[in-house]
């Protein structure tokens, strides 16, 4: 006798959200950017951040400019 799993078991564990309702993705808020980047500097992927896909192209705008005005670092070497 196999036992069905209930599908709302399963989906019951909700994530929370990567950005909370209040923040806003603007290239001056850096604590939120540098939960979106890797150790080495890179941008992960949507996949990765659980992001929406303007979400993401918010995100990399937001990292992109921060870089240009030196607040994030382009590369992180540091070993």
């Amino acid at each position: 006798m196999k036992q069905t799993i209930n599908k709302s078991k399963r989906s019951s564990r909700r994530r929370l959200p990567p950005i909370r309702s209040g923040e806003i993705i603007d290239y001056k808020n850096i604590n939120l950017l540098r939960r979106f980047i890797s150790e080495q500097g890179k941008i992960l992927s949507k996949r990765t951040n659980r992001l929406t896909s303007k979400q993401q192209r918010l995100m990399t705008i937001a990292i992109k400019r921060a870089r240009v005005l030196a607040l994030l670092p382009f590369l992180n070497n540091e070993n």
